[in-house]
């Protein structure tokens, strides 16, 4: 099976590696920066620097390939539109060329659901961005389901909020021990573990899934509750929560991921590891 992931940063990277360490697969992985290609090399048998806005570099990086990734990321706010929609609009138009690729993958995110008051949300709730961000999101997912046909599949895996090995939770918060944080802490957090969303991929790919898949762990901590257990855990001082100062966090609602068990993924990570 010949596989192409777009966009090779922490998540591409880490299912190259599991692909190249479990299975026969041919990985091209793909990057918008040269200075990447050799750490690549070492995840995956094909390197490619290919920008989401060059179409024909797109086409040719493509070809002969059963299953295509979908993982960019990017690197600040104001580049939103060209990574996500650009690129998938860019993907989309390539794709109807090539009649060889059967699944596309992509791993957005939960933004899409924008601020719920911590109520629950599904698959099936209606998305309501809180943001441009979050509005480009939502029509990157838009985009990418119109190349849903006969022979190729889109399944969408709409992702918590990331962490995992050097992205460890005290590396992410450690800096805000002992602060004042705005708010009273009782928004409600989505996390995923590295090896839960490398585990999903794997997972979709294996079941040829297709469709829109939330994948949260079952925590559903509130940022209180979070970062008391993180910081009591490292012996670090507690935060001070202020209800006096607005809390501008855009996303806050309470993420099921019951589908995706229903189609039989089991989380590796169901709990929170601090």
């Amino acid at each position: 099976m010949n596989i192409a992931i777009i966009g090779c940063g922490y998540v591409g990277s880490a299912i190259a590696q599991y692909w190249q360490e479990n299975s026969s697969f041919v990985v091209t992985a793909t990057t918008t920066t040269p200075e990447r290609v050799p750490a690549l090399q070492s995840v995956a048998q094909k390197v490619v620097v290919v920008s989401g806005n060059d179409p024909e570099a797109l086409q040719s990086a493509l070809q002969n390939q059963d299953v295509v990734l979908l993982s960019v990321g990017a690197k600040s706010a104001n580049v939103y539109e060209e990574t996500y929609l650009h690129t998938a609009r860019n993907v989309v138009s390539v794709l109807r060329q090539i009649p060889n690729v059967r699944q596309l993958i992509y791993t957005g995110s939960y933004a899409v659901y924008g601020d719920r008051n911590g109520a629950w949300v599904s698959e099936e709730t209606l998305v309501a961005p809180a943001n441009s961000n979050g509005e480009i999101l939502s029509q990157t997912e838009d985009m990418l389901l119109s190349a849903n046909s006969e022979n190729l599949r889109v399944c969408i895996l709409r992702l918590g909020e990331i962490y995992g090995p050097n992205r460890e939770l005290v590396k992410i918060f450690g800096r805000s021990a002992g602060t004042t944080r705005p708010g009273d802490g009782n928004d409600t957090t989505n996390w995923i573990h590295l090896d839960d969303i490398v585990g999903a991929i794997e997972f979709a790919r294996k079941h040829n899934l297709q469709g829109i898949y939330n994948l949260v762990d079952d925590a559903h901590l509130r940022s209180r509750e979070l970062l008391e257990s993180l910081l009591k855990k490292h012996n670090l001082p507690q935060v001070i929560w202020d209800s006096s100062l607005k809390n501008n966090r855009p996303y806050n609602a309470k993420v099921s991921n019951q589908k995706i068990k229903d189609a039989g993924y089991q989380l590796i990570h169901p709990q929170m590891i601090f």
